[in-house]
């Protein structure tokens, strides 16, 4: 067991500890969550015995051997395969003495260290770290390049690679997702299920942690708090906790009404049944979870566009690539003001590509693009953060946008982003990679777009300001298309998912537990297609349009059944919004109007019992109507 007793930890002046406990058992799997700058990074320091407690105790049982996942990659001539296997350093040191015993020809101490490598499955090791590069993306074609012909978050795979090919009781790994794509996430996920010591892992995407753990640390108040379960858990939690707080009723309820008017206008367009399930499921638990960020310091949402055609961008055959030749051909695509896409497909597919095509940074290859004459783009690219003036302020890059902003205006708005006080007139030269991220998103909502193309937006963001970027996103009034290795983001935030794979683009027919799934089936080199789209034959012309006719006769009933059904529901959740308002009313919890409060909350319950009897049959038919077309 590793205990942390009364222990308090500073950096420089900072308290990040004081008088925190924490005991960790034999093969618990932990989350350790804060918000940046809370300390989660430098507890993973003092773990492994390079930063020391102030006051306290830390006690590790003697012999444990601990891996971590280091954070920088120096440029080298050592092959990819190499610097991986160099993370196991007793095969790398059985490997030395065996040369040595070899070059003195000493036979009985050849013998032995050929046993201890035997001992350590040394002889297999070279195969066990190219499961490790390919489960994260590489190509076998990459294993011997040199360190120094990769990019940085390339490099950070490799890291991450080294720390799981180290034999360990305890794994440290801190935002190891930050770099990977959706499949390097789920082989990731699988390795650490299959991981037998005890891990803490520091990540900001809770999709990935509800996987893993079945603990939470979280870093409040300078103290450690530990939670049975995995994040979703923790949030409700948390979130029963806050809402015991009466001070806090208004905001809650405010919340749970912007998710019910954003579950609304999403029902009002949703074609497909199984995706409305899965949103529908995923909005409810946000409903449940909402107060447990009421005290979160960013609060911040999209501005109404200035104007909203109805089309914004149209490709009509269009191929995007770079210098004339293709990655993705013959896209057919028409973005509407109401349109919110998730781009999926394998890490180099031309996602990123598409987005930069549709922002105007690239020319389309082939084909024909048209923009609304009123078209405003809002475009986060990955490496954003690296193109900001590192001389510039907050307020400074503001101005720059808009010299005619006043100052209190942009002052509240970067407060929405916890840019408070100096620290909007300070250089960005010094701000963590957390700031710069928040930053640049704060640049793209200021400009009010109608068209939002994120490629990755969540890289370095904490948990809290995932959710916060979730609620804005919910609440903009544009279009959206987003690519996101973050499928919390993507669950909530899309209605419908395009899949580029195979160098065509094509809607996908399911959810994103559909796609995680043919993802497993299909690698890089497969050929199947990500649509589920039947290769029907054609028939005969009068025939055709004869099946048509009786086919949209027999769809008629039920396609007036989901509209009553719908107009229904639109009215039971007008009424459930009225009593919910009334509700918000503070008096109403006086001892005088108890009997009020009993009828209110009565009808409340009524009424969401009607909603979700309603729900149900609207989604049976939905699917039923889904499966004769």
């Amino acid at each position: 067991m590793i205990s942390l007793t009364n222990a308090t930890l500073m950096r420089g002046e900072l308290t990040l500890l004081q008088n925190a406990s924490l005991s960790i058992h034999n093969g618990q799997k932990i989350g350790v969550i804060g918000r940046n700058g809370s300390g989660k990074s430098s507890l993973f320091a003092c773990l492994l015995g390079q930063l020391a407690l102030d006051k306290g105790e830390l006690s590790i049982p003697d012999g444990m051997r601990c891996a971590h996942m280091k954070q920088e990659t120096v440029a080298s001539a050592v092959s990819a395969v190499d610097y991986v296997i160099d993370g196991d350093e007793r095969y790398r040191e059985i490997e030395r003495k065996l040369h040595a015993a070899e070059k003195a020809e000493d036979g009985a101490q050849i013998a032995h260290w050929h046993s201890e490598m035997d001992k350590i499955g040394g002889y297999d090791i070279r195969y066990r770290a190219m499961q490790l590069l390919s489960g994260l993306g590489f190509g076998a074609d990459e294993f011997d390049n040199a360190v120094s012909t990769f990019s940085g978050g390339w490099r950070i795979r490799l890291n991450l690679a080294a720390a799981l090919m180290a034999p360990s009781d305890l794994l440290l790994l801190d935002e190891p997702t930050n770099h990977l794509d959706m499949e390097a996430t789920l082989w990731l996920e699988q390795w650490l299920n299959r991981y037998e010591g005890t891990l803490l892992i520091i990540s900001h995407d809770r999709s990935f942690l509800d996987g893993v753990i079945s603990y939470v640390v979280s870093v409040e108040q300078q103290r450690l708090n530990l939670y049975r379960g995995n994040y979703s858990s923790f949030e409700l939690q948390r979130a029963e906790r806050l809402a015991q707080e009466q001070a806090m009723f208004e905001k809650q309820q405010r919340r749970v009404a912007e998710i019910e008017d954003f579950v609304r206008r999403f029902r009002a367009k949703a074609t497909k049944a199984r995706q409305a399930q899965s949103r529908l499921k995923e909005l409810d638990r946000m409903q449940q979870i909402a107060p447990a960020h009421i005290d979160s310091p960013f609060h911040f949402e999209f501005p109404t566009p200035d104007r909203l055609p109805d089309e914004l961008i149209a490709f009509d055959k269009v191929s995007v690539g770079y210098d004339g030749a293709a990655l993705v051909s013959n896209i057919r695509l028409t973005v509407r003001n109401t349109t919110r896409i998730g781009l999926l497909g394998f890490n180099g597919c031309g996602k990123s590509t598409l987005l930069r095509t549709m922002a105007g940074q690239l020319a389309p290859v082939a084909g024909e693009k048209r923009e609304s004459k009123y078209l405003q783009v809002g475009y986060f690219a990955q490496h954003q953060v690296d193109v900001l003036d590192q001389r510039a302020s907050p307020v400074l890059l503001i101005q720059r946008l808009d010299p005619s902003a006043r100052e209190q205006t942009v002052r509240d708005f970067l407060g929405g982003f916890d840019f408070r006080g100096e620290r909007i007139n300070e250089t960005i030269e010094n701000f963590s990679g957390g700031e710069k991220a928040r930053l640049a998103l704060a640049l793209v909502v200021w400009q009010k777009p109608n068209l939002l193309l994120l490629d990755e937006p969540t890289n370095h963001l904490d948990l809290e300001m995932r959710h916060a970027l979730t609620v804005a996103l919910q609440g903009f009034e544009g279009a959206l298309v987003i690519v996101s290795h973050d499928r919390h983001l993507l669950s909530n935030t899309v209605d419908e998912f395009y899949s580029i794979h195979n160098g065509r683009c094509q809607e996908f027919d399911g959810d994103l537990h559909d796609y995680e799934k043919w993802m497993q089936e299909n690698s890089k080199s497969g050929t199947g297609t990500a649509t589920s789209a039947p290769d029907e034959k054609k028939g005969d012309k009068k025939e055709q349009r004869q099946q048509a006719a009786a086919q949209r006769q027999q769809l008629a009933p039920l396609k007036n059944e989901i509209k009553r059904l719908e107009q229904k529901l639109e009215k039971l959740h007008v009424e459930l919004k009225q009593v919910e308002d009334k509700l918000a009313d503070a008096t109403l919890y006086e001892e005088s109007r108890k009997k009020d409060l009993t009828t209110l909350l009565q009808k409340q319950a009524t009424l969401k019992s009607e909603c979700d009897t309603v729900e149900e049959q609207w989604l049976e038919k939905s699917e039923q109507f889904e499966s004769l077309t």
